[in-house]
């Protein structure tokens, strides 16, 4: 139920994990000034408790700050720190640096929507877990290739690798680039006419 979502789950597992997060839950009816601060070290423990698919680890500070403006909350989240994502090339744990800022606007409704740029609260409910956008905006930030600096990786698992490729597929270098097999390196020459 992160954030508002359906899941199928045994209900005593979720009472155990919705407590785990009780503490990223914001009260937006009960704001009681225009502006909130808020700090949060997210550590290993977050990030296993979260189960996200793309990291277990690392240590991110998370600094979110509330604005009301009349019936729209918005969030400002500045995140920085490292988590531990597998090397694309050998999956040994790569650490990597992680410093993003992100906004989210939300406002109070009938029932849950997310409206795109907007996300809506039931005003019943009154409140917000910002659990999973904290983790979601750590993923977005994280880089598409993900790999150790040039021999850095495991060359037990990079020997495996080029093992069991096929042909030029496993011709890469030590940077991680994959060789351009010479009987296709011709075609990067070819120009097409463009359209006017």
């Amino acid at each position: 139920m992160l954030p508002y979502a359906t899941y199928i789950v045994d209900f005593d597992d979720f009472i155990v994990v919705m407590g785990r997060f009780e503490k990223y839950n914001v009260d937006l009816k009960g704001l009681k000034t225009s502006s909130l601060n808020l700090e949060f070290d997210l550590d290993n423990a977050f990030f296993g408790d979260i189960d996200g698919e793309e990291f277990q680890k690392g240590a991110v500070k998370a600094v979110v700050t509330v604005k009301r403006s009349r019936d729209v909350f918005d969030f400002s989240f500045d995140l920085k720190g490292k988590v531990v994502v597998p090397c694309d090339r050998c999956l040994d744990e790569l650490e990597v640096e992680v410093e993003t800022e992100n906004v989210l606007r939300v406002k109070l409704g009938e029932e849950y929507a997310d409206e795109g740029d907007i996300v809506v609260v039931p005003e019943q409910d009154g409140d917000i877990n910002i659990a999973w956008y904290l983790y979601e905006f750590i993923a977005l930030a994280l880089p598409l290739k993900r790999v150790h600096a040039p021999g850095k990786c495991n060359n037990d698992m990079l020997g495996k690798l080029k093992k069991h490729s096929a042909g030029s597929v496993a011709d890469v270098d030590e940077d991680g680039e994959q060789e351009v097999d010479p009987r296709w390196a011709g075609l990067k020459n070819i120009q097409f006419e463009e359209d006017n």
